[in-house]
Parts: C-alpha cells; structure tokens; sequence
C-alpha cells in the first residue's frame, strides 16, 4: 500500500487506498488526543502533584498554565512552520518532542524541573496540533470523506477532556501521579513511527517565521491570565495586578502592529476579513471559555462536596466523551444538507441550557440528579459545534495557508480556555469570599471548642460549611460560563453566513481551493 495516493482515487486500488487514509486518520486522531487530554489528565493529579513537589497552592495552577499558554502562545508559529517546511516531518518532530518532554515531567524532582516540562509539553502541542489538522486538508478531498474525518477530529478534541481525567484517574489511583506523563512516551513514539509510514508529505510553501510574532502573542497572553489569577488572589487594585494588565495590552498592541507590518505574519489578519472564518475564531473563543470552566469545577466539584475517589470523579465524566461523539457523529452526516449554521447556534444554546442548569447545585445536589442531565446537554451542545466549526474555519482557505488557518482556530481554543479559566477562576474567588462571610459567621455560633481551635491555626471552617462556600463560588463561575455560551449563539446567528458554495464543498461538488492555488 503506497500511502502518498490520491485521496480521489476509485475502484477496488480506491478502496485500498481509502484504507490507508482510515490510518492516516487513525494517526492524526490520535495525537489530537494525546495532546488536548493532556489539559485535564493532570487536573485529578494535582494534589498528589502538590504533596510531592510541596508546590503552593498559588503556583500549583501554573502545572496547567505552564502547559496551555505555551501550547496557545505557539500554535500559530507551529501551524506556519508546517507550512514552510512540510506537515508530515513537522507533524512527526512535534510529536516526538512532546513525548520526550512528557518523559522529563515524569522525572521532575522540584517545581521548577515540572513546570519547564510542561512548557516544553506545550511547544511540542503547537506544533503537531496544527499540522495535524492540516494534514486532513492534505490528505483528504474536500466533500463527503473529508467531512467524516474533521468529526472525527473534532469529536476527538471536544472529548479529549473528559478522556483525560478518567485516564487521570485510573493512572492516579492505580500507578503514581508521574504516570499521567510518563504514558505519552509510548503513544507518541507509536505515533510517530506509523506517521512515517502512512501520512503524505505536503507541498513546502517558501516563506519565514515571524519569531517575533510568536514571542509578543505567548507574552502577552502570560500577562493577561497572570493578571486574572492574581486579581483573583490579591484583588484588583494589587500594583501587579494592574502591571499585569497593563503589560498585556502593551503586548498585545504590539503583536498586532508586528503582524499588520510583517511580510509573512503567524497571523494573517486578511483571514479575519470573511465574515464566517471571523465569526467561527469568536464562537470556538466563547465555547473554550465555557469548556475548561467546567471540567475544572466540576472535578472539584465531585470529590470534594460529592466525595468521589479520583477513578470516580474520571468515570463520572465518561458520558461526556459518548454524547460528544453521539453529537458530533450526527452534525458529520447532517452539515451537507443543512450547512453548519443550525449546529452553531444549536450547540451554543444546548451548552448555555446545560451551563444554565449547573448554576442551580448546591450541597444538596447529587450526580444523578444535579449533575449528569447538565452535563450531557452541554456535551451535546460540544459535539454539535466543533465539527461544524472546524469545517467553517478551513472552509476555502488555501492550501499554503492551512497550518496558519487551523493554528489560528487551535489557538482560539487554548488560549480562550486559559482565558475564560482565569476570568472563571477570579468570579468564583469573589462570590466565595462574599459567601464565606455569611458562613463564617454561622459556623463560629454554633463550632465546639475543637472546631474553633482548628479554625484559628489554619483559617478554613470544615464541612458543611466550606462546601456551601466551595458551590456557591461554582454556582456564580457556571452563571458567567453560560454567558460566553449565549455569546456564541448570537454570533452564529448574526455573523455567520452560508453560502451555496459553502454547501457545494460539504457535498464535494466543488473545485477544492487548494487545487485551485
């Protein structure tokens, strides 16, 4: 079997043909998964983590940050870099510096030696993620199979998450904390080996790489969560709160200027002028807001008021993964019919409604009955919405231009959840503190002499008033998670356009635009 064919190929050598592509799409699937599980699958380790390195708990958040702004900050950078230097030996090298920097976590010794491992982790991230999603472009025709093959990826990426902290469990209460980096090794040194067999190589696109560009996106980013995190902490008139800020826009000013002056920007901001590409970065934007929002409180959710071991808390998340997959598999055979606009504002409102109905939990809430029926709505709402985004994002994109397209979609998607995590983070801070004073107070008039004593040495009161705390806080975070989602829907419904030739590509009866560059 040769694996640089045509993806037009026909007849029996066709089917033959279409069997390779299966695992190609095999592969790049699979390191889609490897590298966004790996947000969420450290999450369930972090106390562990915490205990074994005596991290803080201030820069305990930064084992995630560490990992998703470096991913973010360089998605762009990697997505050129496949562009200019060929996908598949990129896809390959991202891959394999993701599992060496995987090995060097699992080996850390102190905080530092874990938090540049993640780093690494994440610049080994943007560069296979990007190139990844390219090569789809590459390797399948546009129509039909390439619509299978983006719900395939995106139902992978949407339910990467929930993969991830089931996998986190297991490893976490089976294994060793270490474990939930020293498994990538395996994976992506199997990856690597089957890429080099079965992907095509892309046509090299002469050009250079805006270093620039990429150092001022990733600071500016790290300035603008940092200053989210530490408002949360120390309150929003802190002096380095306000320098964080300040910072951010300074740098961010200046990526844009650097972009709108360079030759060959990590950014081409011309994408943003057709209306559907813009509107499909803002609702990938609000959607990641929303998501990480609540993996990450949901999973403090379950093992602290509901009292699941890790193992639980992952298969607790499990229905996640299928209705992500029920929903993405059904917008994948749907979009060439309807196009991917009733997806869009159809998954954003499923995902507010789910949002919507987690504000109501409180200490009285259980799994069954407070938490499952949410969360399947706002699984469905993710399935629906990230493969008819993915479609839309690389829709009529030149193939020169495909690793920056999908870098750029990826980057909404990384750098939206380190953003709406750190604006989610900071409402939960403020609404537990205005709670915790009411709660204080109550606990302190009827606490035996015990509890008093412990309240005085370490500041915290015990259950059940920190829980009632603890979900008050969630309850405020999921009201703004579902206003990112309603965002969404209202830019779906009035930015996104769908065009007949739009669904003459979904049905492949259309001249593919990298054939016609």
């Amino acid at each position: 079997m040769d694996p640089n064919v045509s993806p037009s190929s026909s007849g029996t050598d066709g089917k033959v043909r279409e069997s390779g592509h299966g695992l190609a799409l095999f592969v790049i699937a699979s390191c889609q998964l490897m590298v966004v599980l790996d947000i969420t699958i450290v999450n369930i380790a972090l106390p562990h983590i915490q205990t074994a390195l005596d991290f803080s708990t201030e820069s305990l958040s930064w084992v995630v940050n560490a990992y998703t702004l470096a991913f973010g900050g360089l998605l762009l950078l990697g997505g050129r870099t496949g562009d200019i230097l060929g996908r598949k030996r990129v896809f390959i090298f991202g891959v394999l510096l993701f599992g060496l920097a995987s090995f060097l976590g699992g080996l850390a010794q102190n905080e530092g030696q874990l938090m540049a491992a993640r780093a690494l982790q994440g610049v080994g991230g943007a560069i296979a993620s990007p190139t990844s999603l390219a090569l789809i472009t590459t390797t399948f025709r546009e129509g039909p199979a390439r619509n299978r093959a983006f719900g395939v990826f995106a139902g992978v990426s949407a339910a990467g998450g929930a993969i991830g902290l089931l996998a986190g469990g297991i490893l976490v209460e089976w294994l060793d904390w270490r474990w939930v980096l020293f498994v990538n090794v395996p994976i992506a040194v199997v990856i690597a080996i089957l890429a080099a067999k079965v992907l095509r190589e892309s046509e090299r696109h002469p050009g250079h790489f805006d270093f620039a560009g990429a150092l001022l996106s990733t600071l500016g980013m790290v300035a603008l969560v940092y200053g989210f995190i530490r408002a949360s902490q120390e309150g929003w008139r802190d002096p380095a709160t306000l320098g964080s800020f300040g910072a951010a826009v300074v740098l961010l000013t200046l990526f844009i200027l650097n972009e709108r002056r360079s030759p060959q920007p990590i950014t081409p901001l011309h994408m943003f002028a057709d209306r559907n590409r813009a509107g499909t970065y803002g609702i990938m934007l609000m959607l990641a807001c929303a998501i990480f929002g609540m993996f990450f409180f949901l999973t403090l959710f379950v093992q602290i008021v509901l009292g699941f071991s890790p193992i639980q808390a992952g298969l607790a998340f499990l229905p996640v993964s299928v209705m992500v997959a029920l929903g993405a598999g059904l917008t994948s055979q749907l979009l060439p019919r309807f196009g991917p606009k009733p997806f869009m504002v159809g998954g954003a409102l499923s995902s507010a409604a789910g949002l919507g109905w987690l504000t109501q939990t409180d200490v009285h809430s259980t799994y069954l009955g407070s938490i499952l029926g949410p969360m399947l709505l706002f699984a469905l709402g993710m399935g629906l919405q990230f493969v008819s985004l993915t479609l839309m994002a690389l829709s009529n994109v030149p193939d020169r231009e495909s690793g920056a397209a999908s870098g750029l979609l990826n980057t909404m998607q990384q750098v939206g959840g380190s953003l709406g995590l750190s604006i989610l983070v900071t409402v939960f801070g403020t609404a537990s503190r205005n709670e915790a004073k009411d709660q204080v107070a109550g606990f302190l008039s009827t606490a035996t002499p015990a509890q008093l004593a412990s309240f005085r040495r370490t500041g915290q009161v015990p259950k059940p008033w920190s829980d009632q705390i603890l979900t008050s806080g969630i309850s405020a975070a999921f009201i703004v998670a579902a206003m990112f989602t309603l965002i969404g829907a209202v830019i779906a419904l009035f930015a996104i356009q769908v065009r007949p030739s739009d669904l003459e590509r979904l049905q492949g009866n259309h001249t593919p635009a990298a054939d016609r560059t």
